[in-house]
C-alpha cells in the first residue's frame, strides 16, 4: 500500500514535551526508529487490501528552522524531505498548516496513486482535507497528541493510541519490567530464526505442501514463550513469516494458505471457490462461540494467547492472518463476543464475563458498577460529558481516590507521566478502587495540558479537582456542548466534589 507521511513538527514535539520532555526528545532525534516501527508493526487502516504492506514512498517534515533546526540532521538521516516554515508572526504562528495541505491535495492528483495519507498533528485545522481523502476513497491515518476534537478523530480511518506511539514507537515500554513470563522467552531474533527453520524442516521432510495452520500449530508447541496472540512481536503468523521469507520456497494465502518446495511438490489443482463466503462466516461465528464458551467455564479471566492458540487449533485457516485483520486483538475486536469483555492493559490482554468475574476491572466503567450507587443522580450528565469529551467515566469516589493517589505519590517522588501514572494505578488498586491505567494517564495528561506543574505546583486533591474540571469544561466548548447551570454544576460535583 502506498503511503505518504506529513508530519507537523512542532505540532506533535510541543504536545510530547508538555508530557514528558524524553519522549519529545526520542522524537525528534530517532525518527529512523519510529517510522519502521509504523512501517513494520502499526496496524493499516480498516477496508485496506487483504495482505497490503505499508509503503512510506514519501517523507515530508514541516519544520520551524527558527526554534528546530538542531533536529535537521535527524531527520535528513531518516529519509525525510524537510519544508521549512519560519514563523511569519510576532506570536510566532507558521505557515505549516496550508503547506501539509497544499503537498496533501497535490498527491491527490498526482499520477501515482497514493492510498494511504499519513498526518501527524493534533490540528483540527485539518478535518477538512482528511473528509476530501475520505471522499476520494483515500485512506487516513493520524497521530494527535493531546486531545484532538471528536470531528477531527472521527474524520481519520485509523487513530494512532498515543501512549502506545510512546511505548512501542519510541521505545519507553515501562511496564516491561512488570511482565511475569512463566516459562523463558527466547530473544525476538532467535524466536523468529527458530520458527523458520522449523518451517523449512516441516517442508522438507513433506512429501506434499505444508498447511499453513500445521506450521503454526508446529511453532506454538515447540517454541517456548512463542504466544499466539502477539507472534513474538509481529502481531499475526503471516507478518512474523514474512519478516524473513522463506525463498525458494513459495506460500500460497489461498484457503487456508500453504508452503511448498516448487521443485519437490505440486501445487493442489485449485477447487471452484463454491460456498467459501459462508464457510468462513461460519468459522468466525464459531471462533466467537468458542471464546464465549472457554470465558464462561474459566473460574478467572482467560489469557488471549490460550484462546489464540485454541483459535488455530480449530480454526487454523482463521488464525494464519487472523481473517484478513492483521492483528489476534483487531480479529478479536470485530467479533461479537457479548457478554465478555477484554482487558489490553495487562501483559497479552485476557478476556473475562463480569458476571461469573466480578473483580475484573474493565478500562471504562460501565453505568451498571455498584460505584455509581450513590451518585446516580450524576450519571446521565457524566455519559453525555464522556461521550463528547472522552473524559474516563469514572465514579465521583473513584475520582476522589485518583486526586488522592496523586498527591500522595508526588509528594513523594518526583513527576514522571508514565512512572507516575504506574504507581497512582497501584495506589489506586491498594485502596479498593482499581483505575485502569489508561484512565489514570487521561488525568495526568489532561492536568498537564492545563498547565499544571506537578513538581511546582499545588498537587493537593482539591486543586487538582477543579483544574481537571476546567479542562473538562474547555474540551466541552471547543465540541460545542454547551453547559448550562445545572450541567456544569453536575460536572463539577462529579469531578471535583462540587468543589
Amino acid at each position: 500500500m502506498k503511503s505518504a507521511l506529513f508530519v507537523d513538527f512542532d505540532n506533535v514535539y510541543s504536545g510530547l514535551r508538555q508530557l514528558d520532555q524524553a519522549s519529545a526528545d526520542r522524537f525528534a532525534r530517532k525518527p529512523g526508529e519510529w517510522v519502521d516501527w509504523l512501517i513494520e508493526s502499526l496496524g493499516l487502516p480498516e477496508h485496506s487490501p487483504d495482505g497490503a504492506k505499508r509503503r512510506v514512498l514519501v517523507r515530508r517534515c514541516y519544520l520551524n528552522p527558527q526554534a528546530y533546526q538542531r533536529f535537521r540532521p535527524s531527520f535528513n538521516l531518516a529519509g525525510f524531505e524537510i519544508v521549512d516554515c519560519p514563523a511569519l508572526t510576532s506570536e510566532g504562528k507558521t505557515s505549516t498548516d496550508i503547506h501539509m495541505v497544499l503537498d496533501i491535495v497535490d498527491l491527490l492528483q498526482h499520477e501515482v496513486r497514493y492510498d494511504e495519507f499519513i498526518v501527524f498533528s493534533a490540528d483540527a485545522d485539518f478535518t477538512p482535507v482528511l473528509r476530501k481523502l475520505r471522499r476520494w476513497d483515500r485512506r487516513t491515518t493520524v497521530l494527535a497528541i493531546g486531545f484532538p476534537s471528536a470531528a477531527y478523530r472521527a474524520s481519520a480511518d485509523l487513530l494512532i493510541d498515543q501512549d502506545n506511539f510512546v511505548r512501542s514507537a519510541l521505545g519507553f515500554d515501562d511496564e516491561a519490567e512488570t511482565k511475569q513470563p512463566t516459562q523463558p522467552t527466547a530473544p525476538p531474533a532467535e524466536t523468529t530464526a527458530t520458527a523458520i527453520k522449523l518451517i523449512r524442516e516441516a517442508v522438507a521432510e513433506s512429501m506434499v505442501p505444508v498447511p499453513l495452520a500445521k506450521l503454526a500449530a508446529l511453532i506454538l508447541s515447540k517454541i517456548d514463550g512463542m504466544d499466539a496472540s502477539s507472534w513474538a512481536g509481529f502481531g499475526s503468523f503471516r507478518s512474523l513469516i514474512e519478516s524473513k521469507g522463506l525463498s525458494p520456497l513459495v506460500i500460497s494465502w489461498d484457503g487456508g494458505g500453504i508452503v511448498y518446495d516448487p521443485k519437490r511438490q505440486t501445487l493442489p489443482t485449485p477447487q471452484p471457490n463454491i460456498g467459501s463466503s459462508s464457510q468462513t462466516q461460519d468459522a468466525v461465528a464459531s471462533v466467537a462461540n468458542l471464546i464465549k464458551s472457554e470465558v464462561s467455564k474459566a473460574k478467572q479471566p482467560v489469557p488471549c494467547g490460550r484462546l489464540a492458540t485454541l483459535i488455530i487449533e480449530k480454526h487454523g485457516s482463521l488464525a494464519t492472518d487472523w481473517n484478513g485483520k492483521g492483528t489476534f486483538r483487531k480479529f478479536i475486536e470485530s467479533l461479537d463476543v457479548r457478554p465478555v469483555l477484554f482487558d489490553w492493559n495487562g501483559s497479552g490482554g485476557a478476556a473475562s464475563d463480569p458476571e461469573h468475574h466480578p473483580t475484573v476491572q474493565i478500562d471504562k466503567p460501565s453505568a451498571s458498577q455498584l460505584d455509581w450507587k450513590n451518585d446516580l443522580d450524576l450519571l446521565p450528565t457524566a455519559k453525555q460529558i464522556h461521550e463528547v469529551t472522552g473524559i474516563p467515566l469514572l465514579s465521583p469516589a473513584k475520582y476522589k481516590t485518583l486526586f488522592g493517589a496523586i498527591e500522595t505519590d508526588v509528594a513523594g517522588h518526583p513527576f514522571h507521566l508514565m512512572e507516575t501514572g504506574k504507581r497512582v494505578r497501584d495506589l489506586c488498586r491498594e485502596a479498593g478502587m482499581p483505575i485502569s491505567r489508561a484512565d489514570v494517564t487521561y488525568v495526568l495528561r489532561g492536568l498537564l495540558i492545563r498547565g499544571h506543574a506537578f513538581d511546582e505546583g499545588e498537587n493537593n486533591a482539591i486543586t487538582l479537582g477543579r483544574k481537571l474540571t476546567d479542562n473538562v469544561r474547555s474540551l466541552c466548548l471547543r465540541e460545542q456542548m454547551v453547559l448550562d447551570q445545572v450541567t456544569d454544576s453536575a460536572l463539577a460535583a462529579w469531578i471535583s466534589g462540587g468543589e
